[in-house]
C-alpha cells in the first residue's frame, strides 16, 4: 500500500486529536491540568485506561512473543487482577481520604520531605524510561514501514510526533487526555478486532478452527510449571500482582486519572471494571499472536518478534483498509501511554519537586512554570528516543518489565512500610536505602540470569560456588519487583524507630 496514503491517515488522526484537545481545554486552569477539576467521568477513565495500560508495546510485543513463550504472558495478567483489588480497596481509599493531587505527597505526610522527593524521583526515572521505550517502539515501526520509503529521517519523525503530542496535552492536561484516551482506546480495539478477523481469513479457517490449531501446537498453554524458569506461573502471578500495584497504584500517571473522579466509589468501579476488560483484551492480543505465528509459518516468514505483526499486515496480501486500520490502531495504542506520561511527569515535577502549591505565586506564574516543565520533558523524551534508536533493542517489553522491577521497588517498599507500620524513619538515610536496594536487587538478578551461565561469567569472575549455592540456575522473573520491595522494606525497618 502507498506509504503516502498511510501517512495521510496518520496526519488526519493527529488533526482529530488536536481538535478534541482544543475543545476540551477551553477554560482549563492548573487544576484542570493536574486532576481534571475532579469532574472526570469514571466510565471514560476506565475505558481510556485500557489504552494507557496496553500501549504500543502490548500491541506489538505481546503478539510477537507468543511463538516463543505461548500464552505465558497471561499469567502476569492474572497477577494484575489481584493487584488491582489492592489498589481499589487499599490505595484509593487512602488517596481520597488525604485528598491528594500527587500521590507522593503521602510520603511527605508520613515520613517527611526526603521520602517525598525520593519517591517522586523514582517515579520520574521510571516513567521517562518506560514511556520513551514504548514511544520508540512505535515510532520505529512507522519509520521502517512508512517514512523510510518517503525519505523522512528518523530524527524528524520523532520530533514531529513529540511536537504533536506536546501540542494536544499542553493546555488541558488530564482534562483533555481523559477524552483523547477514550478515542484512542476505541481506535486500538477496533484495529485489533479487524486484524484478527483478516488474519483468520488469511489462514483459510474460522475462529474455532484457528483455536483448534493453536491448541494442537501448544500455543494456548497458559501455565508454566517449571519452577526454575523465569516464566514459572507463581513468579508471573506474584510478580504481576506487585507490578500492577507499583506501576498503576503507585504511579502518578495512572492514579492522576483515577483521583480526577469526584467520588471514591466511582473511582473503585473504574478500577474493577477496567481490570476485567483488560483481561479479555490481553487474551485477544495473545490469540492474535498465535494466529500471527501460524500465518508466518504458512508463508515462511522469519522476522524479529516485534516486527511480526506490522510485517504481516503491512507487507502481506491484505486489503488496503486493513493496513490503514492497523496504522490507526498502532498510533492509538501509542499515544495514551505517552500523553499521560508527559502530563503526569509535568504534574509530579511541579508539585513534588518544585513544590509550586506551597508557593505564593499567582495562577499565571504557576502556569508559566508548568508550561516550561512540560516543554522540558518533551525535549528529554526526544533525546531518550534517539538513545533507544542507538541501542536498537528489539524486544522492548522485557526491558520495560525489568526496569520497572528495579525502579518501582523502592516505591513499593516506601508505601507498604508507611501503610503497614507506624514507625518513623531517619530522614537522612531514606535516600541511601532507596538507592542501595535496587542496586542489590539488580546484582542478584544478574547472578541468576541465563546469560550469566551461558557466557560463563561466573567462572571468569570466580563466583561459581556463590552462583550455584544461591541459585542453582534458578532464574528470577517478574518477582524481581517484590524482591526489590522487600529489600527496601527491610532497609527502612533498619533505619526506623517506634513512633512516640
Amino acid at each position: 500500500m502507498s506509504p503516502i496514503l498511510l501517512f495521510s491517515f496518520v496526519i488526519g488522526y493527529f488533526i482529530l486529536l488536536l481538535c478534541v484537545a482544543w475543545y476540551t481545554s477551553r477554560g482549563a486552569d492548573n487544576e484542570s491540568f493536574f486532576i481534571g477539576n475532579k469532574k472526570s467521568n469514571w466510565m471514560l477513565v476506565a475505558f481510556g485506561m485500557i489504552g494507557t495500560s496496553l500501549s504500543g508495546v502490548t500491541f506489538v510485543s505481546v503478539p510477537g512473543g507468543v511463538g516463543g513463550s505461548n500464552f505465558y504472558y497471561f499469567q502476569i495478567v492474572l497477577g494484575y487482577l489481584l493487584g488491582y483489588l489492592v489498589i481499589a480497596f487499599v490505595l484509593l481509599p487512602l488517596y481520597y481520604k488525604l485528598q491528594l493531587t500527587s500521590i507522593y505527597t503521602y510520603l511527605e505526610q508520613r515520613f517527611g520531605i526526603s521520602a517525598h522527593k525520593i519517591g517522586a524521583a523514582f517515579f520520574i526515572l521510571s516513567r521517562v524510561v518506560g514511556a520513551t521505550a514504548r514511544l520508540y517502539l512505535v515510532i520505529n515501526i512507522l519509520q521502517i514501514f512508512i517514512l523510510d520509503q518517503l525519505g523522512v529521517p528518523f530524527i524528524v519523525t520523532s520530533f514531529v510526533i513529540l511536537l504533536m503530542i506536546m501540542l494536544y496535552t499542553f493546555e488541558g492536561g488530564v482534562k483533555t487526555i481523559i477524552y483523547t484516551d477514550t478515542l484512542q482506546t476505541t481506535g486500538m480495539l477496533l484495529g485489533l478486532v479487524v486484524c484478527i478477523v483478516a488474519i483468520i481469513k488469511g489462514l483459510g479457517t474460522d475462529f474455532s478452527g484457528a483455536l483448534t490449531i493453536l491448541n494442537e501446537k501448544g500455543y494456548t498453554r497458559i501455565f508454566n510449571t517449571d519452577v526454575k524458569t523465569g516464566s514459572f506461573f507463581m513468579k508471573h502471578i506474584i510478580g504481576g500482582m506487585f507490578i500492577a500495584i507499583a506501576m498503576t497504584g503507585l504511579d502518578q500517571e495512572m492514579m492522576q486519572k483515577n483521583i480526577s473522579v469526584e467520588k471514591l466509589k466511582d473511582s473503585q468501579k473504574n478500577i474493577l471494571s477496567f481490570s476485567i476488560v483488560l483481561m479479555v483484551v490481553n487474551l485477544m492480543f495473545l490469540f492474535l499472536g498465535g494466529i500471527l505465528s501460524l500465518y508466518a509459518a504458512k508463508t515462511n516468514l522469519n522476522v524479529a518478534p516485534d516486527d511480526l505483526f506490522p510485517t504481516i499486515v503491512l507487507q502481506g496480501s491484505f486489503p488496503s483498509g486493513i493496513s490503514i486500520l492497523f496504522i490507526i490502531a498502532l498510533v492509538s495504542a501509542l499515544f495514551p501511554s505517552v500523553d499521560g506520561a508527559i502530563t503526569s511527569l509535568t504534574s509530579c515535577f511541579c508539585i513534588d519537586i518544585l513544590g509550586i502549591r506551597k508557593t505564593s505565586n499567582s495562577e499565571a506564574q504557576n502556569k508559566k512554570t508548568r508550561l516550561k516543565v512540560h516543554f522540558s520533558f518533551a525535549v528529554l523524551f526526544f533525546l531518550m528516543i534517539l538513545l533507544f534508536k542507538a541501542i536498537n533493542d528489539k524486544l522492548i517489553i522485557d526491558f520495560i518489565l525489568k526496569f520497572a522491577g528495579v525502579t518501582y521497588g523502592p516505591l513499593l517498599g516506601l508505601f507498604s512500610f508507611g501503610i503497614l507500620t507506624k514507625r518513623r524513619l531517619n530522614e537522612n538515610l531514606i535516600s541511601l536505602v532507596c538507592i542501595l536496594s535496587p542496586l542489590i536487587t539488580l546484582g542478584i538478578d544478574i547472578l541468576s540470569s541465563p546469560e550469566w551461565y551461558e557466557k560463563k561469567l561466573h567462572i571468569q569472575l570466580g563466583l561459581t560456588e556463590i552462583s550455584k549455592s544461591l541459585f542453582d540456575e534458578y532464574v528470577i522473573g517478574n518477582e524481581l519487583i517484590l524482591i526489590n520491595g522487600i529489600f527496601t522494606f527491610v532497609g527502612l525497618l533498619m533505619i526506623s524507630k517506634k513512633s512516640v
